[in-house]
C-alpha cells in the first residue's frame, strides 16, 4: 500500500487512448490510479506518462470481463494501493450491425465486455466500499442503452444491461453511502488521429472535457447525487 503515499484510490477499467487515459490523467491530479485495459503496452506507456508528472499509476493488465483477472486485477489494487474509493468502468464492445449481420458469438461478447464486466468489477469493490459505507461507482453508458437503433442488435441490449444494473446497484448502494451513476455518452468521442469524413472536432465529444463531468460525479455531495446523466455536443440531434 506503501505506493499510493496515502491517496484515495481512482480504478478506471477499460483504459485506451481516448475517454480512459483523460479519465486516468484527471483522477491522477489528486488520487492513485489503478489503470486497467487488454493491451500492457499502452497502459505501461500511460502509467509512465502519469508518474513522469508526479503522480502515482499503477497499471493493471486484464480483460475486463474475465471474473478470474478481475479479481486477480483487484487483489493486486488493493496490495498496491489500498481499497478503492472510485470505481470506473469504461469498458465497452461491439459490434455493430442488424440481427442479419450480428453473430451468437459477438452477441455474447458485447453482452459479457458491457454487463457481465461492469457486475464482476464492482462485485469486487462493493464490499469494501459497503464495510466502509463510501465511495462511488461510475459506469459509462450509451445512448443505445435508452433506445436501440437498428443496427444495435448485441449493442442495445448490452448497453440496456449495463444501465439497468446501475440503476439496481443506486437503488441497493446509495443508502449505503455509496455513489452510483451512469453515463450516456451520447456522440462520438474524439481520438487521437481519429477522423470521420465530413465530421469536424467540435461535431465529436472531447474526451478531457467529459473527464470533468466524471470529476463532478465523483465529488458531488450526497445530498444531490446524480443518477443519471447525458453528455452530447452541442451540434448533436437527439
Amino acid at each position: 500500500m506503501a505506493e499510493s503515499k496515502h491517496k484515495p484510490v481512482a480504478a478506471i477499467v477499460g483504459v485506451g487512448p481516448g475517454l480512459g487515459a483523460s479519465l486516468a490523467r484527471r483522477f491522477a491530479r489528486e488520487y492513485a490510479v489503478a489503470i486497467s485495459a487488454r493491451s500492457a503496452d499502452y497502459l505501461r506507456t500511460l502509467a509512465e506518462e502519469i508518474r513522469a508528472g508526479g503522480g502515482v499509476a499503477l497499471e493493471v493488465r486484464a480483460d475486463a470481463a474475465d471474473p478470474a483477472q478481475a479479481a486477480a486485477a483487484m487483489k493486486t489494487i488493493r496490495d498496491r494501493l489500498g481499497e478503492v474509493d472510485v470505481l470506473i468502468y469504461n469498458a465497452g464492445a461491439g459490434p455493430f450491425g442488424d440481427i442479419n449481420e450480428v453473430t451468437p458469438a459477438q452477441f455474447e461478447n458485447c453482452m459479457r465486455v458491457n454487463a457481465l464486466g461492469a457486475f464482476v468489477w464492482v462485485k469486487e469493490c462493493a464490499g469494501a466500499m459497503t464495510a466502509r459505507a463510501r465511495g462511488t461507482i461510475l459506469i459509462t453508458g450509451a445512448t443505445a442503452g435508452v433506445k436501440a437503433g437498428a443496427r444495435s442488435a448485441a449493442f442495445g441490449p448490452a448497453n440496456f444491461a449495463k444501465r439497468g444494473l446501475a440503476q439496481s446497484l443506486a437503488r441497493d448502494l446509495g443508502p449505503r453511502g455509496i455513489h452510483v451513476a451512469w453515463i450516456n455518452i451520447d456522440g462520438v468521442i474524439d481520438l487521437p488521429n481519429r477522423s470521420i469524413p465530413r465530421m469536424r472536432k467540435e461535431d465529436m465529444l472531447n474526451p478531457d472535457a467529459i473527464a470533468e463531468t466524471y470529476w463532478h460525479l465523483a465529488h458531488q455531495d450526497r445530498s444531490a447525487w446524480t443518477m443519471e446523466t447525458e453528455l452530447r455536443p452541442f451540434k448533436e440531434k437527439f
